[in-house]
């Protein structure tokens, strides 16, 4: 076990590693740079963008930049925003909460509604249910996020007045009814897809393991159909979802940033779509790392759980 998870973990630093090059140098490549924002201010002469260039340490070699990023970085210290001044970290720790309580809850609705879907769909094949769920999940992958989103908005919140169309909370509310009213929307919006995804992956995994011979003794020897469910199928069926719930994480942080920015939801999403249109490169880096970190975390602590349960993993 202790090889296994330094392998894991030297392939997780590897791979962030390689995440922060790419990002780096895609930022630093694309045309106008951080500079073109100030290049827009037509007080600025060429004289004052030489200067600021100099200051913020943007005229040295990109290899130059990119070791003095990593070295900060590597201290705390992720960088001041371009656009505010204020300290990367503590910008990001102003919207993070929102993202996580946004993906917490879709992510809790995806898992609970999937699971049930998939195990139903798969010990009542071919039936009404089985093919409702089947079409419902097409559906459910086919359209793109933000279109139910709108249509969620449309009719909950101009028709029908139940919900409403945008932001976390109400200003000078802020009680945990009022955060609640304003959830309900953007998560179930963000959960439908990874319901129908986890949904398809239960159902399958559920009909491997009901075909198994260990399945077919137990209904011989007389156990009930409920606990040959719960405490033969189920179980087994859920070892690879363990799997899917962390390679979703990616899946889940993109549909985030979707969801944020239709229903204005103040969460990492929307600021990185802000960062990125004013070119505030420091502050979309430290999204992009701490994005990968969280999905890297995610991938590795799935990988560390399956081992625990299943000890061919350790050894393969």
């Amino acid at each position: 076990m202790p090889a296994f998870l330094l392998s894991r973990l030297a392939q997780s630093i590897v791979l962030l590693i390689i995440v922060s090059i790419i990002g780096f140098t895609v930022l630093n490549l694309i045309p106008g740079g951080p500079m073109s924002q100030y290049a827009l201010d037509p007080g600025m002469t060429q004289a004052d963008l030489n200067r600021l260039a100099e200051q913020l340490g943007l005229n040295r070699p990109l290899w130059v930049q990119y070791l003095e990023w990593v070295w900060r970085l590597l201290q705390g210290d992720w960088g001041t925003s371009f656009r505010d001044g204020a300290p990367v970290l503590s910008v990001i720790q102003r919207h993070i909460f929102a993202t996580l309580l946004l993906m917490g809850s879709s992510t809790a609705i995806a898992i609970a509604l999937g699971t049930w879907i998939g195990i139903r769909g798969a010990t009542h094949r071919y039936s009404l249910f089985d093919y409702t769920a089947t079409i419902g999940a097409m559906i459910a992958l086919s359209i793109p996020t933000f279109w139910f989103g709108l249509v969620g908005i449309y009719i909950f919140s101009l028709r029908l007045e139940w919900l409403p169309a945008g932001n976390m909370y109400n200003i000078g509310d802020g009680s945990v009814l009022d955060y609640l009213h304003h959830l309900i929307m953007p998560s179930v919006v963000l959960a439908l897809v990874h319901i129908a995804i986890w949904s398809r992956y239960m159902r399958t995994a559920t009909l491997d393991v009901i075909s198994q011979e260990f399945v077919k003794t137990a209904r011989a020897k007389g156990v009930s159909e409920r606990r040959v469910l719960m405490k033969h199928v189920v179980g087994n069926a859920l070892l690879p979802m363990i799997t899917l719930a962390g390679v979703q994480l990616p899946a889940i942080l993109t549909g985030a940033l979707v969801t944020e920015t239709v229903f204005t939801w103040p969460g990492m999403g929307r600021l990185f779509l802000d960062s990125l249109g004013y070119s505030d490169y420091p502050v979309v880096m430290g999204l992009l790392m701490f994005s990968a970190v969280l999905t890297i975390a995610g991938n590795l602590i799935a990988d560390i759980v399956v081992a625990m349960v299943d000890p061919r993993i350790r050894l393969a």
